[in-house]
């Protein structure tokens, strides 16, 4: 019985890293953002950056939206989901707060490159 359990472990296992390994995984940076923010010296470069950190509060703010969704699914359906019901609702919970900061600190941060855009003109 022990060997059954642990063979259907390891198939399991194997069977989650080839899953895993077909997974793109998208780069959150397209561009070197060390080099970037390092060489960014002009107007022009601190609207680029500005730019980008919109761009990607936008992005944050759009997986915080789509986990308030599933979080409303999550509690109309409750019943459907059982017990796991609160562990996924507590999951999206977090993501919602993560993302949420995580936007708030891109808009800062476009915010910031913005006012440096000003001051370099």
């Amino acid at each position: 019985m022990k060997r059954i359990a642990v063979l259907t472990f390891i198939g399991l296992f194997v069977s989650f890293i080839s899953f895993a390994s077909f997974a793109q995984i998208d780069d959150p940076h397209p561009m070197d953002m060390t080099e970037a923010i390092e060489n960014a010296k002009t107007s022009a470069d601190h609207e680029e950056l500005a730019n980008y950190y919109e761009d990607a509060a936008k992005d944050m703010q759009l997986n915080a939206q789509e986990h308030k969704k599933k979080l409303e699914k999550y509690k109309i359906k409750s019943h459907i989901y059982g017990k796991p019901a609160q562990r996924l609702q507590a999951h999206c919970e977090r993501l919602i707060h993560i993302y949420e900061q995580a936007a708030e600190e891109n808009k800062n941060l476009a915010d910031s490159h913005r006012k440096m855009a000003a001051e370099s003109e």
